[in-house]
């Protein structure tokens, strides 16, 4: 990837390259394979990919927890490598488990972030005051955390992220709200653009069967078929594509009894982020290793608000 000017974009890597030691007598492991992407202010953009893609790996990168071993990256055009410190005064990070003291108050524990992140305390309580009423957090501000509900709790993670003002916010969520996607496997980042513009590349609708057993020549017996393309098998489960599934479904169907295989179940479906990954890595999510889950979205922010 050609690398952009530092002020267009809000994240940057390009070739980033990590091995870890898998400890003696065991090869390395090699998390990152030169992956490389960008994402533009204003926007919020996600990382999607099973578990061992390299997603956590990435924003330890991203978020100086972590050395490349090659490659470059900046985070709001500050390189990461070469002033760290300065990283982190411009990010914002929302952790998977909770980062608050739940004995204290909503107002407590972000005037505590603030002190931390060096504002005064007429700056910090006033900060405080602007985000509890932001998430709609006033009523319960002065009660302690620990008396929340898990959705309330969550959106005060979110405030503390926010309390100095980060130009980039990582959080281990929300990939569903990405304006752009990068989807990862090996380390390597295999597709990305916005959600809509991977699936409008998987034409038709998504059949996906379920056999009773797994067997290879299932997959044989659907590839023989003119109505289905990109016929894929995971285990027991064989996918499809096809111009318009409720016509080719009966046919999928009479097929597979024919040839003498039970199907448990059978769907159609409009094209998923699981689809896109299906079709760039050969695999779905789940039989990766795991779900599109882990730290996948940053929203980079056009101005401190």
């Amino acid at each position: 990837m050609v690398a952009l000017r530092h002020a267009e974009t809000a994240l940057e890597a390009v070739d980033l390259i990590k091995t870890y030691s898998a400890g003696r007598n065991k090869p390395p492991v090699r998390a990152l394979r030169g992956l490389s992407f960008h994402a533009a202010p204003g926007t919020v953009f996600g990382l999607l990919g099973p578990n061992g893609a390299g997603k956590s790996t990435t924003v330890k990168i991203l978020s100086t927890l972590a050395a490349a071993d090659s490659g470059s990256a900046r985070v709001a055009g500050i390189d990461v490598a070469a002033e760290p410190d300065r990283v982190r005064r411009a990010i914002g990070v929302v952790a998977q488990r909770p980062g608050t003291d739940p004995m204290a108050t909503a107002a407590e524990n972000l005037l505590l972030a603030g002190r931390i992140h060096g504002m005064s305390r007429r700056d910090a309580t006033a900060r405080a005051g602007e985000l509890v009423g932001r998430f709609g957090l006033t009523d319960a501000a002065h009660r302690p955390v620990r008396t929340y509900s898990g959705g309330m709790a969550r959106k005060l993670d979110v405030a503390l992220g926010l309390v100095h003002r980060p130009q980039v916010l990582f959080l281990d969520e929300a990939d569903r709200l990405a304006d752009r996607i990068a989807i990862v496997d090996h380390g390597t980042v295999v597709a990305s653009g916005t959600p809509d513009e991977l699936k409008s590349d998987l034409r038709g609708d998504a059949v996906l069967v379920e056999l009773a057993e797994a067997d290879p020549r299932a997959r044989a017996v659907l590839e023989r078929m003119p109505v289905l393309r990109d016929v894929t098998m995971d285990g027991a489960t064989v996918r499809g594509r096809t111009d318009d599934g409720a016509r080719a479904l009966p046919a999928v169907l009479a097929a597979l009894e024919e040839a003498g295989f039970a199907v448990t179940s059978a769907t159609i479906a409009r094209p998923s982020l699981d689809d896109v990954y299906l079709r760039h890595a050969g695999r779905g999510f789940d039989a990766a290793g795991g779900g599109a889950e882990g730290p996948a979205a940053v929203r980079t922010l056009e101005a401190a608000k």
